[in-house]
């Protein structure tokens, strides 16, 4: 992904992502469609996700990339996206594997008592008014035990927008036994081509 798309999709916070859906995964790191990219998301995950099959919940899934990669390592997933053409492609996705997609708000997202062992989010938390809350309110549908996997980054030079690693890090202070911060800039192989701005996963158990 250029960096100039990647400052496109990050400060359009107001887009209609029903009127995107169709093209969202042309982008390497959405549709996740070139082997390398492709693999370099599948060893990540492998490396944040439990070992063992666990219940995930991909909040902002999009059209289900991230989820299907986690449901192939045997994980149960449950996506929740907004937009209801990204949910349904998701689902297309995700058809036959052990995965849901819901529509809602990733901010409360329409669970009910359900709760999960890991919690996923790739490139959502910065555009919520309130991430602080919305941390707290994420924290609550995480099992004992269970872990924050956040991908996040701050993106574009004259009016850069995203969190930064280390604000994201307090910001889990309250809800988190503990944090690890994995640097994902310098990784090329995951966003289609190299990238200088902030790009990071912070890994949080609770």
């Amino acid at each position: 992904m250029t960096n100039e798309s990647c400052r496109r999709t990050a400060t359009d916070a107001g887009v209609d992502w029903d009127a995107q859906a169709a093209a969202f995964d042309d982008e390497p790191d959405h549709g996740l469609r070139p082997p390398g990219v492709r693999a370099a998301w599948a060893d990540r995950l492998r490396g944040w996700l439990p070992g063992h099959p666990a219940d995930v919940l991909d909040l902002g899934c999009g059209t289900g990339s991230l989820s299907l990669l986690a449901a192939e390592q045997g994980h149960r997933v449950t996506g929740v996206d907004s937009s209801p053409a990204m949910a349904a492609l998701a689902r297309a996705k995700l058809a036959g594997r052990d995965a849901v997609v819901l529509q809602g708000d990733a901010a409360s997202p329409p669970v009910g008592e359900r709760r999960y062992d890991v919690v996923l989010v790739r490139h959502v938390l910065w555009t919520l008014p309130d991430p602080e809350r919305v941390l707290r309110h994420w924290r609550t549908l995480l099992r004992p035990g269970g872990r924050f996997v956040l991908v996040e980054g701050v993106w574009g030079t004259l009016d850069p927008v995203g969190i930064p690693a280390d604000r994201l890090v307090a910001l889990l202070e309250p809800v988190a036994r503990h944090t690890r911060v994995e640097r994902l800039s310098d990784d090329p192989e995951l966003w289609g081509g190299a990238v200088d701005d902030e790009r990071y996963a912070v890994l949080a158990g609770v």
